[in-house]
């Protein structure tokens, strides 16, 4: 059975959190681009051009895209024939994301009532899937409070029809309006349960920015809900324009048959996901 020391986990965490801190994905910069082309606000357009030169200079100087570093979630793909050694996979994973956050704001309270500051950014969010294989995949994604607190979810009626749940999103980003930070990715779960469907709106996060579902329909539907949340006129940072979002990503799941849960989960602009397998 294949070994991988907690060790390497740590240190490829720590790694990954310090690059999706300071490195904007290609993906991301070529969606900003692209709505740079298009978007018809002069005020949208500037920016938009603020955005893509403060993600340059965060890049080449190594430092913070946003000063909003992050609660970070972490995504697990383990194989199942993988046996990690030296030390338990959420100690390590732990330790990885405070050593990235050494010199990185700190916004994580011991005690959601006391505020207490943990001082190294932890504990992180970590999700765990058990897949085939010997190889563990981590995904990282440091989640900015702004876009995180314009989130939503709703149990909607086993009746609910496609329009309902796409005036919903539309609804939810008309609320946030400039909170959130746009331009938005945003990430929707429908199915599940309550709480299944947040995880699918924040694993629909890690997809890259653009790419579309496999299925057709969950496709057409995300270029739906799309065009609608543009036409909201919310706009770059809520001033106005037509670019208010530059991706919606759906991941779906099979639900009970009394219920249809759905969960959106915004993301602004400053989208820092990064991933590796070891």
């Amino acid at each position: 059975m294949p070994e991988i020391a907690a060790s390497k986990i740590t240190e490829t965490v720590c790694d990954l959190c310090r690059q999706a801190n300071f490195e904007l994905g290609e993906d991301v910069v070529d969606a900003l681009n692209h709505a740079l082309k298009i978007e018809e606000s002069e005020i949208g357009r500037n920016i938009l051009r603020e955005l893509i030169k403060n993600a340059e200079i965060a890049k080449k100087e190594k430092l913070p895209i946003c000063q909003d570093t992050g609660l970070v979630v972490v995504f697990i793909e383990l194989g199942q024939e993988a046996r990690i050694t030296g030390g338990l996979l959420d100690e390590a994973v732990n330790e990885g994301v405070s050593r990235a956050y050494r010199d990185l704001r700190k916004s994580v309270v011991s005690d959601p009532f006391i505020r207490e500051n943990t001082n190294d950014n932890t504990p992180a969010i970590i999700h765990v899937e058990i897949v085939p294989g010997d190889r563990i995949k981590i995904g990282v994604l440091p989640k900015g409070g702004g876009a995180e607190n314009a989130s939503s979810q709703k149990m909607f009626l086993p009746t609910a029809s496609k329009e309902e749940i796409i005036n919903y999103v539309v609804n939810c980003v008309e609320t946030a309006g400039p909170k959130a930070c746009p331009p938005l990715i945003i990430g929707i779960g429908i199915g599940g349960n309550f709480d299944y469907s947040a995880y699918l709106a924040k694993k629909a996060l890690t997809r890259r920015v653009k790419q579309n579902h496999s299925n057709h329909d969950i496709a057409q539907l995300e270029k739906q809900m799309l065009e609608e949340v543009n036409k909201t006129g919310v706009g770059p940072m809520g001033l106005g324009g037509r670019v208010t979002a530059l991706a919606v990503h759906i991941e779906t799941h099979p639900c009970h048959i009394a219920s249809l849960p759905v969960a959106v989960n915004m993301e602004c602009h400053a989208h820092r996901y990064k991933e590796a397998t070891i």
